[in-house]
């Protein structure tokens, strides 16, 4: 594929323009307009409009037909109609429908691309230009236009006016992978291949993990009698994309002694590849109405595209619309090299549609038929992990990870896949191993760094450090849900309650459909004394099919009837699901409540002098005897918490008789003395709170933030 991980996450800055030029195209549930009557037609317009909200791109197509039938002559309509039906893949239908769009509106860019896309299908160059030039204002649709028009001179005569054309565009950053790649493509089309080569390698040098960037590079230079210098750049490209059909038959083909093809040998392909790259690169995320465009126009112009059509699988499967992306990954063709990933699109998406055992023959057979396929292997442990069958997950994962025979940045991968399997089947010190070696493989993957953190701060152990991964994780996906919910569920945790509500209700409302996020959110809710919302956001919670053990919890918080009710002890200690041994009250404390719920013994009554001098703890230095008494770990220094009193900054925090005070304020705490005079020192400075590292007996250690405001 043209784009990388890289180049995608670029190209969706353009997103939000593109929105404001295009608003009907990326909205994905569209007001009915004002002026619609009243009539029956109205019906098949809120039926289009709820099939499209539900990413249904030819229900949403067979309503609003109908509903233009009722009332040809509501342009609004006729618009909406127009959009989901070129959504729909009716290409030869949308492009009527955009001829009537333009006796309406001439200006309209989509209905001009359309019709350009038509022309160049029928090789009529001048006028696929003329159409294209109407379509470049404004942002994404200006660079498409332009490699679209560019492709229409790839010929000897005219492939410098092609390329002038391409430089002229200004843009985003983003753009200049683009352009180098096309430009490079229709030079060596045209047979100029020097220039060729010189654009390729400045598309290279912008992106080496690109696909197609260096495809097209490796077929110049083996043209070129250079073959030492393709198999070095198709060899590093295989350590990202390990095994990859199109890189492995190149490999080979030059092993052989054979020159490779160009990467395209037609206007019509080229415009094909241009439109698959943007629609692969949009279509990854919060761009798919527009990447669901492209990809239908590029498969208009060459049907048999195998990219575009795995990337119009994979678009589909992210919409959870599993039918259509089964319908797109068996288009690809029987003797293409990218049947093998179609099939497991198609096991993937089976397994989705709750076909489990059909999913599962499917990938054991393709293991049967490459036992060396990692990608198979992560295919199966996904299908099994959705199934919640977290146990054989785990197993399929290890049967893959027995095959790797050398470390590489791409077995990330499955390694976090076992660890998420092994975390959801209560074998968390395994499930921990594998994160690790996840981020020592791809030490800045967002995914792995967010599931590590959270499940460290979720378990009150290494706070910082756990914080520290999400917000790095946070800074690559800045709207992602769950890794705003995992960054307000720290403050949580740590106490900085209006911090948490801020990042969780964002994260509610990027993620209105996650059980866990409303789940935390109630619990904020309850902590500040809203018991109404609180017990709001769990009923929807629970609404919403959480897992059967986050259910148990939801419900048992619902039935409690208050916050002080859900704070009562437990019956008995709970036990470690790994070890069977009894957990310390704060490692108990289950993920949907706060440490502080998983009650110890009773407060102290109320004493405003230990309050104010002592947050509420009263404090002994470490003894022989409070070794002994609380069976405290060796190594660990500090003051010991022997009591806690009610109505203190310390009376609602994760803590109890028998924790270890390690620091305050990042400063090791040597004795009870040593702990006051901390303390003076940071109300002097004016400092509002203070920072306590606390240790378990057994040496496990979390944050606590106490305030120290007056009592």
């Amino acid at each position: 594929m043209i784009s990388s991980p890289r180049c995608r996450r670029a190209a969706l800055a353009a997103l939000a323009a593109f929105a404001v030029a295009c608003p009907g195209l990326l909205s994905a549930r569209a007001e009915a307009p004002s002026n619609f009557p009243r009539t029956s037609a109205s019906g098949s317009y809120l039926a289009a409009t709820h099939a499209r909200g539900q990413r249904d791109a030819a229900a949403a197509a067979s309503y609003y037909r109908a509903a233009l039938r009722a009332d040809p002559r509501n342009n609004e309509l006729l618009g909406r109609t127009f959009l989901a039906v070129l959504a729909a893949g009716e290409v030869d239908e949308a492009v009527r429908l955009a001829e009537r769009v333009l006796q309406v509106d001439k200006t309209d860019r989509i209905a001009r691309l359309v019709l350009g896309v038509r022309a160049i299908k029928q090789k009529q160059y001048p006028v696929a230009r003329r159409e294209l030039a109407q379509s470049i204002r404004g942002p994404i649709t200006d660079l498409a236009a332009t490699l679209l028009s560019a492709w229409t001179l790839a010929s000897p005569s005219e492939a410098k006016q092609a390329t002038d054309a391409i430089d002229k565009l200004a843009g985003a950053d983003w753009y200049a992978i683009f352009k180098d790649l096309h430009a490079a493509l229709i030079l060596d089309l045209a047979g100029r291949r020097n220039d060729a080569l010189k654009r390729f390698e400045r598309a290279y040098g912008r992106d080496p993990t690109a696909l197609r960037v260096v495809q097209g590079y490796a077929s110049v230079l083996s043209r070129e009698d250079r073959n030492d210098e393709a198999l070095t750049m198709l060899a590093a490209l295989e350590q990202s994309l390990p095994r990859h059909p199109f890189i492995m038959e190149a490999i080979d083909d030059i092993n052989a002694g054979n020159e490779l093809e160009p990467l395209l040998d037609t206007p019509q392909a080229g415009a094909a590849e241009a439109l698959y790259g943007l629609g692969e690169a949009f279509g990854q995320r919060d761009g798919e109405d527009l990447g669901l465009v492209y990809l239908q126009l590029a498969l208009y112009l060459e049907p048999s595209h195998a990219l575009a059509l795995l990337a119009l699988g994979d678009l589909y499967e992210n919409l959870s619309r599993h039918e259509l992306a089964i319908k797109s990954y068996e288009r690809v063709a029987p003797d293409s090299p990218l049947l093998r990933k179609a099939q497991m699109g198609i096991a993937v998406n089976l397994g989705s549609l709750d076909h489990l055992e059909e999913a599962k023959s499917r990938l054991e057979n393709l293991i049967a038929a490459d036992p060396r396929d990692l990608e198979a292997f992560t295919a199966l442990g996904n299908v099994l992990r959705n199934a919640k069958q977290f146990t054989e997950c785990a197993d399929a994962s290890s049967r893959g990870i027995a095959t790797i025979d050398k470390d590489r940045r791409s077995n990330w991968a499955i390694y976090y896949l076992r660890g998420m399997c092994l975390d959801r089947a209560r074998q968390w010190t395994k499930a921990e191993a594998d994160f690790k070696k996840a981020l020592a493989l791809n030490p800045e993957q967002p995914d792995v760094l967010n599931s590590l953190g959270f499940s460290w701060i979720d378990q009150g152990i290494n706070l910082e450090e756990g914080m520290s991964m999400v917000r790095r994780a946070l800074a690559k996906r800045p709207n992602d849900g769950e890794f705003v919910d995992s960054l307000g569920w720290g403050y949580f945790r740590l106490g900085y309650t209006e911090e948490a509500l801020k990042h969780i209700e964002r994260a509610a409302a990027l993620m209105p459909d996650e059980s866990t996020i409303q789940d935390h959110l109630g619990d904020v809710y309850a902590r500040m004394g809203r018991e109404a919302q609180a017990r709001k956001q769990w009923a929807r919670a629970r609404a919403l099919n959480p897992d059967p053990d986050e259910l148990l919890k939801i419900e048992a918080k619902l039935a409690a009837g208050s916050p002080q009710q859900q704070s009562a002890a437990p019956a008995q200690s709970p036990v470690s699901p790994e070890s069977g041994a009894p957990l310390s009250p704060i490692a108990a404390a289950t993920p949907s409540e706060p440490a502080a719920t998983a009650t110890v013994p009773s407060l102290l009554p109320p004493d405003s002098t230990v309050a104010k001098e002592y947050l509420g703890l009263e404090l002994g230095d470490i003894s022989n005897d409070l070794r002994k008494r609380y069976k405290l770990n060796d190594s660990i220094k500090g003051v010991v918490i022997t009591g806690i009193h009610a109505s203190s900054p310390a009376a609602d925090k994760p803590l109890a008789p028998g924790n270890i005070i390690v620091e305050m304020a990042e400063e090791a705490v040597g004795s009870v003395a040593d702990f006051r005079g901390k303390l003076d020192r940071l109300r002097k400075q004016g400092e509002k709170s203070a920072l306590l590292v606390v240790a378990a007996p057994d040496g496990g250690q979390w944050f606590v933030s106490l305030s120290l405001a007056a009592p």
